[in-house]
């Protein structure tokens, strides 16, 4: 289960990203998490997928 908190959220995705999925679709499909459900809530706190850092900023 991932953190409701958008804060937390951004805190475990971009860990999550780092230390063990090369993107953010391995990572929702990993998770069973929907994609656009994540990155509409880091948008909340002004955070965008970067594809290129694989991280959100």
């Amino acid at each position: 289960m991932i953190p409701n908190d958008p804060m937390m959220l951004l805190c475990y995705v971009n860990t999550q990203l780092r230390d063990f999925y090369p993107s953010l679709q391995e990572f929702c499909r990993a998770q069973d998490v929907d994609m656009d459900t994540v990155t509409e809530k880091l948008r909340t706190v002004d955070y965008e997928y970067d594809e290129k850092m694989n991280k959100f900023v």
